[in-house]
C-alpha cells in the first residue's frame, strides 16, 4: 500500500537510567524526564497522570531501563520495561455512511497489519445522514444511540484486527478518524442541529487532539484520538483525508477529485486553487433505491454486456470469477445488481439501442427481455428467473435509468460549475476514490457523460482515498498539518445559491448521442 515518511505522533523512545542514590534524591518522574532530554533531545515534556501513577514501579520492576511513549514530543503518555518489544500500533478508521474501514497500523515501520470493514450499524436509524440527524433531534436518547453505536462498530473492527495480527487493543496508542461531516459531529457526540438546515453551519470546523476514551473508545489507557477538520457542512473530513492523499495543491495540473457514495463530493484544483462542493448523487450509484438494488455483496449483479445485435446478455455476479455464461444455470444465482453494475448495465443499453439518448426506452422495441407497461417498454431483463436465487427475473427499468439519470446528472453539473468558477473548460485529470471509484469500468462512464470532457486515459480510481488519507495522517503529522491548512484554502461552492446549477443540471440529465 502507499505511504508516507514516518513520522507518527506517538513514537517509542528507549532509556537507561542512572537509580538514585543517598547523595542522588531527583523525583522519578524528573530523572526519567532528564534521561530522555540527554539521550533523545526531548525537552519540555509533561506527563499523563495515568504515567505518574505507576512510574515508581514500573522503573523499579524494568531496573531503570524502559521505553517512553511520547505524544507530539510534547507528553510521556506510557512507560513500560525496556524489554517489552511489543509493537506500538495506531488505528486508522474511515466513518462513511454505509461502511466503515478500520486500518491497523505499526507506528514504527508504516506497514498495515490488518484491514477490517463492517457495516455502519447507524443505518438501523437511517439509510442517509438526514435520517440520522432526525432520529438525533427527534428521540431523546438519539444522539446518545448513534454514537454508541458507531463507537462499539470501531471497537469490533479493531478487536478483528489485533487478533489476526497477534497484538492486543492496549497496543493500539493513537487513532485517526475521519467521516463526512454528519458522521464526524455524530461520532464525537457534537450536536448536528447546525448541519439540519441552512446555512449548514457545522458545530466543529478544525481538526481536534483528545483522548480516545473520551468517545468511548478503549485502547491504551493513554491512546490518542485526532479527527481531521471539515471543510464545510457537506464537505466532511473524509474529503480532507482524500485532499492530503492526492495532494492536488502540490501539483500543476488541474485535477477533478471524485468520491462518490451516497453523496458526490468534488473538488477542483491545483497549485494556484482548490474548490469544493458537494452534490446528492442519491443511492442508486450505490445500488440502492432500485427495484433489484443491492450493496456490493455476494450475488449482486457488477459487470454486464449486451449485444446489440441479439439483445443477448452476459454479466458477473460478486462472487463468480467468470461471465454468467459459463455456469450452469443453477449455480449463477443472481440476487440484484449493485452500483457499478447498474452503470455499466445503462450504458449497455444504450450503446444496444434499448433506450435513447433522453432516458426512455426506444420505442417498437420486440424481444422477449422487454417487458411492457400499459403498451409502452418499461423494463429489460438482464438476469431470467432461472438465473437468479430470486425465482424471478431480475430487470433494470424506466424508474432505475431515470435514478440513473439523476444521479449521473448531479454530478456532472456539479462538476461542471467547478469548472466555470475556476476560469476552465475541462480538468486535466480525474481522480475517482470511494468504493465506487474503485469498481466502476471508466469507459461505461464515460459513454452515460458522467463526467466532464476528460482524455479517457487520464481518468483513474485510487481506492478509498479517504482512508488512505486517514493512514497518512496517522503515521505523519506533517499530513496533519496539511489538512489543517488545506481545509482552510478550500473554497466551498454551494450550489444551492448557484442560479445556473439547474441549467447545468437539466443538459447533464441526458446522455450523450451517437453523434455527440
Amino acid at each position: 500500500e502507499s505511504t508516507v515518511p514516518l513520522d507518527p505522533a506517538v513514537k517509542a523512545y528507549r532509556v537507561k537510567l542512572d537509580p538514585p542514590t543517598l547523595t542522588d534524591l531527583e523525583a522519578d518522574a524528573d530523572r526519567l524526564l532528564e534521561a530522555l532530554r540527554t539521550q533523545h533531545g526531548l525537552a519540555g515534556l509533561a506527563y499523563d497522570l495515568e504515567v505518574l501513577r505507576s512510574l515508581p514501579s514500573v522503573l523499579r520492576a524494568a531496573h531503570w531501563q524502559v521505553t517512553a511513549l511520547v505524544w507530539r514530543g510534547e507528553k510521556v503518555v506510557a512507560v513500560a520495561p525496556g524489554t517489552d518489544d511489543r509493537a506500538v500500533l495506531g488505528l486508522a478508521v474511515d466513518v462513511g455512511t454505509t461502511t466503515l474501514a478500520a486500518y491497523l497500523t505499526d507506528l514504527a515501520s508504516g506497514l498495515v497489519l490488518a484491514t477490517e470493514s463492517a457495516m455502519n450499524p447507524q443505518v438501523a436509524f437511517g439509510d442517509d445522514v438526514i435520517a440520522r440527524m432526525q432520529h438525533a433531534k427527534h428521540n431523546a436518547s438519539g444522539a446518545h444511540e448513534l454514537q454508541t453505536a458507531v463507537v462499539n462498530e470501531v471497537m469490533e473492527l479493531a478487536r478483528k484486527a489485533v487478533a489476526r495480527s497477534g497484538a492486543t487493543l492496549a497496543d493500539i496508542v493513537d487513532v485517526v478518524v475521519v467521516g463526512n461531516t454528519v458522521m464526524h459531529h455524530l461520532f464525537l457526540g457534537i450536536d448536528t442541529s447546525g448541519l439540519a438546515s441552512a446555512p449548514f453551519v457545522p458545530g466543529l470546523q478544525g481538526p481536534l487532539d483528545t483522548k480516545a476514551s473520551e468517545v468511548g473508545l478503549a485502547f491504551h489507557p493513554s491512546c490518542r484520538l485526532h479527527v481531521l477538520p471539515v471543510e464545510a457542512g457537506f464537505v466532511g473530513a473524509d474529503n480532507v483525508a482524500v485532499l492530503i492523499a492526492e495532494r492536488p495543491y502540490a501539483q500543476d495540473d488541474l485535477l477533478l477529485l471524485i468520491d462518490i457514495g451516497t453523496n458526490g463530493e468534488l473538488v477542483l484544483g491545483n497549485r494556484d486553487r482548490l474548490l469544493s462542493t458537494a452534490c446528492a448523487t442519491v443511492p442508486a450509484l450505490e445500488g440502492a433505491h432500485l427495484e433489484f438494488g443491492m450493496r456490493a455483496a455476494p450475488g449482486a449483479i457488477e459487470r454486464v454486456r449486451i449485444d446489440p445485435g441479439t439483445l443477448d446478455v452476459r454479466f458477473k455476479v460478486i462472487g463468480l470469477d467468470r461471465w454468467h455464461t459459463e455456469y450452469p444455470q443453477s449455480e449463477v444465482k443472481a440476487r440484484g445488481i449493485c452500483g457499478s453494475g447498474v452503470i455499466e448495465a445503462v450504458s449497455e443499453m444504450l450503446r444496444a439501442g434499448i433506450i435513447r439518448p433522453d432516458g426512455g426506452f426506444a420505442p417498437g422495441l420486440s424481444h422477449d427481455r422487454v417487458i411492457f407497461q400499459q403498451g409502452k417498454p418499461w423494463k429489460f431483463v438482464l438476469a431470467r428467473p432461472e438465473e437468479t436465487a430470486l425465482g424471478r427475473a431480475i430487470t433494470v427499468s424506466q424508474e432505475d435509468v431515470r435514478a440513473v439519470q439523476l444521479a449521473k446528472g448531479a454530478l456532472r453539473a456539479g462538476a461542471e460549475i467547478l469548472l466555470r468558477n475556476y476560469g476552465a473548460s475541462q480538468p486535466e485529470r480525474i481522480i475517482l476514490a470511494g468504493a465506487f471509484g474503485t469498481y466502476i469500468d471508466v469507459e461505461h462512464a464515460v459513454n452515460l457523460g458522467m463526467f466532464p470532457d476528460c482524455d479517457p486515459s487520464k481518468i483513474v480510481s485510487v481506492g478509498n482515498a479517504a482512508g488512505d488519507g486517514a493512514r497518512f495522517a496517522l503515521l505523519n503529522c506533517g499530513r496533519r498539518e496539511e489538512a489543517a491548512w488545506v481545509a482552510r484554502q478550500v473554497e466551498y461552492v454551494e450550489l444551492a445559491t448557484r442560479k445556473d446549477f439547474l441549467d447545468e443540471f437539466v443538459k447533464a440529465i441526458r446522455f450523450p448521442g451517437a453523434s455527440e
